[in-house]
């Protein structure tokens, strides 16, 4: 069907990116946003734009009624639902339908077919695709799912049937952990999707994750596009991507693209489909399950087919044929993405929020940025904490991964913690550079927090030194100093304390810098530390937690609490359960104690650092 204004139903970088092709092409776009994304600059770069709710994606992103409300009130006539939030969904895109908008995505019946990870497992064997060994049955007792686990055989995956982004997913090597692991495994996917319904997998080891971007339109046409190599992911969710794989030659591409195009018609696919799969060392490959919309990594297959995927899927969604065949398919080249997040990679991946007070993308040969921010914009709890895209493409894949190192040595984000830095040890640890890394890599190899330099304290202690002196920019020009005398200056990075003299050098490089109150945050050698001025403080005395108090790690609800208070718990315990960017976090007692209150309840929302839990710190020694 034909169409004029296209609204995206999404938020961030995705939005944005849907916006620039959708306007190139001649479209008008509307956009929409929670009370959180206000200032969003996909917000700024809409013809339109329509408030949808406040802040929670219930009541806003996730909201059928409220998308197709402002569908009717900007006059749009097309809807594309981005990845994420209600992309996915077969009541949205039949209520899109049903309201006559044009639903730029496969049709409802395709999203039913694949929604469920069961369902979809049973169609793919009945369509002789590849399958891993599991269990998807009716029978979703936990004493069932640990009968048909051990079954099965450890090491088995326990996965939401209906989830997705390594929500309600858990790997399981210790009979030990399979009670846990189910009961944990429902009760995130029953947050995260609204069902508890499990599926097992034997987990395929040392495999590589090697999906198909697939292609189909309303005429019959199915052709694949290449695979791209996910294998390098934390908690399931994909960190590095690249495109083609290093481990897949043309023969296989071949028997692999055959298997994903048949798994596309066996469903009466329409649009852009990506069918993923476990590539095991003797080339042997396994259906995991298929994503009926745009994937995240697109951009790694855009680099080097030459193609705007989202522009073939404004072409299909408008009724026409496939811009090329099978045949004429050309691959250039290499290219390699890495997802920029809000989250301390040193610290279990911990999501982060703030203010963005500094942001400098890369640019040059290759390198493409898909990004949402800006200065000023605030990274808030309620939404994934993926921040930006960093894609570069080279004629070769070494080209591409010293582009992309380079790359994120210049891109520069000061707030929030970011795994910046964590992203550049991936790309230049040998493994990864010779084409090797596995589902494996990230398990088997130690990413310990690097040590802060002593140029990193010298120059934060200098420019906290001299802030009184007058207001200076973002990036230091130089400066010198008269003052013949040392001037201590105490600083503090989490509970590391130093007493540093400051002298006044004669130059300080430019480095980019921000400073906030009593913190400055410095970036050099492309770590980002913030540190603290306790020059007028008097000095820490306890270790985090050991002073009886559990605090919130960031903003986030609490969604369990395990404790009352005249609780006797012990180290390690899981005493809350908080939820933050669609994660479920346990909070555990870090010494032995008795319980003498508990600050919140179920359901409530907290700030970061808010004490949760207060313990008698005597009771340690029991």
């Amino acid at each position: 069907m034909s169409f004029s204004k296209v609204l995206v139903a999404n938020r961030g970088e995705i939005a944005w990116r849907v916006m620039r092709t959708a306007k190139a092409m001649g479209y008008r776009t509307v956009a929409v946003y929670s009370d959180a994304d206000r200032d969003a600059p996909h917000v700024a770069f809409a013809d339109e734009v329509v408030r949808i709710g406040p802040s929670p994606v219930g009541e806003s992103y996730l909201s059928i009624d409220r998308i197709l409300e402002a569908a009717h009130k900007s006059g749009a006539d097309a809807v594309h639902p981005g990845y994420g939030f209600l992309s996915e969904n077969e009541a949205f895109a039949a209520a899109c339908e049903k309201a006559g908008l044009a639903f730029i995505g496969p049709p409802p019946s395709a999203i039913a077919a694949m929604g469920n990870k069961a369902a979809a497992k049973r169609r793919m064997i009945d369509a002789g695709v590849p399958c891993v060994p599991g269990y998807q049955g009716a029978d979703q007792g936990d004493a069932n799912l640990e009968k048909e686990a051990r079954k099965i055989g450890l090491p088995v995956m326990v996965k939401a049937a209906a989830g997705g982004g390594g929500r309600g997913m858990r790997l399981v090597e210790r009979d030990a952990d399979l009670v846990e692991a189910i009961r944990t495994a429902r009760t995130e996917a029953e947050s995260a999707f609204g069902s508890g319904e499990l599926i097992l997998e034997k987990a395929v080891v040392d495999a590589r994750h090697v999906e198909i971007q697939v292609f189909a339109d309303a005429h019959g046409n199915v052709i694949h596009l290449g695979e791209r190599d996910c294998s390098v992911q934390r908690r399931h969710q994909k960190v590095i991507e690249e495109a083609p794989s290093p481990a897949v030659d043309a023969d296989l591409r071949r028997r692999m693209g055959a298997a994903a195009v048949a798994a596309a018609r066996a469903i009466g696919y329409r649009g852009a489909g990506t069918v993923e799969f476990l590539l095991g060392a003797d080339e042997a490959f396994y259906f995991l399950e298929m994503n009926t919309r745009l994937q995240v990594e697109h951009p790694v297959t855009e680099a080097i087919t030459g193609q705007d995927l989202v522009a073939w899927q404004l072409k299909v969604a408008a009724g026409e044929k496939l811009p090329l065949t099978q045949e004429q398919f050309a691959f250039n080249g290499h290219a390699i993405e890495v997802r920029l997040y809000a989250e301390d990679a040193y610290a279990g991946f911990l999501p982060q929020t703030g203010r963005i007070d500094f942001w400098r993308p890369a640019t040059g040969a290759g390198v493409r940025i898909d990004h949402g921010i800006r200065v000023g914009l605030t990274i808030s709890p309620f939404y994934d904490p993926m921040i930006a895209k960093v894609i570069a493409h080279g004629g070769t894949r070494e080209e591409a991964r010293t582009r992309l190192v380079q790359a994120l040595r210049e891109t520069v984000v000061l707030g929030p913690v970011t795994n910046r830095h964590f992203l550049i040890r991936l790309l230049e640890h040998p493994e990864f550079a010779a084409g090797k890394a596995t589902t494996a890599f990230l398990g088997k190899h130690e990413f310990p927090a690097p040590a802060i330099s002593d140029a990193h304290w010298q120059l934060a202690a200098a420019l906290l030194w001299q802030q009184s002196a007058e207001r200076y920019p973002v990036t230091l020009r130089g400066w010198r100093n008269s003052n013949p005398e040392p001037t201590p200056v105490r600083l503090a990075v989490g509970n590391t304390e130093r007493l540093l003299q400051v002298t006044g050098p004669e130059k300080i490089e430019p480095v980019p810098f921000h400073i906030d109150g009593d913190d400055v945050i410095v970036d050099l050698d492309a770590l980002t530390i913030r540190f603290t001025d306790k020059t007028y403080a008097p000095p820490a005395t306890a270790a985090a937690g050991s002073d009886g108090k559990l605090r919130a790690p960031m903003d986030g609800k609490i969604v369990a609490i395990n404790v009352a208070a005249g609780d006797t718990v012990t180290k390690g315990q899981t005493l809350i359960v908080l939820e933050a960017m669609k994660i479920q976090h346990q909070l555990k007692a870090a010494l032995d104690a008795k319980v003498e209150s508990v600050a919140v309840k179920e359901g409530q929302q907290v700030s970061n650092r808010a004490i949760l839990v207060t313990m008698a710190a005597d009771a340690a020694a029991h």
